[in-house]
């Protein structure tokens, strides 16, 4: 019996960008949030961008937790901010504000990131669900 490979997209579809609200919202209530993450590495990779690493790291006021966050954002899968994000966030700006809706240019710059490589945002921020073609997840669930 020839056993089936997984297609792109099946594969894409395991990559998850967390957005700064699920690392925010985990420490303020106590949580780690690469804990969180590490037990789904069976079932996820995860990426970030530097949009979501100035978000984060510019609230971490310990040096200690300061470093051990760069370091595990380290090893991530890193989404390099390019032309052809930058001018998908514009456009994502643009038709999404001639139909009033109007979101942080943050968002859009990370919503670029994901659709890009065809990663999931795991965020909190109900922002991210208004972006067309966007798969966007709450929990890891």
């Amino acid at each position: 019996m020839v056993s089936k490979l997984p297609s792109i997209r099946q594969i894409m579809a395991s990559l998850i960008l967390p957005d700064s609200s699920f690392y925010i919202t985990a420490t303020r209530t106590g949580r780690d949030p690469f804990l969180e993450l590490s037990a789904k590495m069976d079932v996820y990779e995860y990426a970030t961008c530097g949009m979501v690493q100035i978000e984060v790291l510019r609230g971490r006021r310990d040096p200690n937790v300061l470093r051990r966050f760069r370091d595990t954002f380290a090893v991530m899968i890193y989404i390099a901010s390019s032309n052809a994000i930058w001018e998908r966030a514009t456009q994502l700006a643009w038709a999404l504000d001639r139909k009033g809706v109007v979101l942080p240019a943050t968002d859009l710059v990370i919503a670029a990131c994901a659709l890009q490589v065809g990663a999931t945002v795991l965020t909190l921020d109900a922002h991210f669900k208004q972006v067309p073609g966007l798969d966007v997840i709450e929990t890891l669930d």
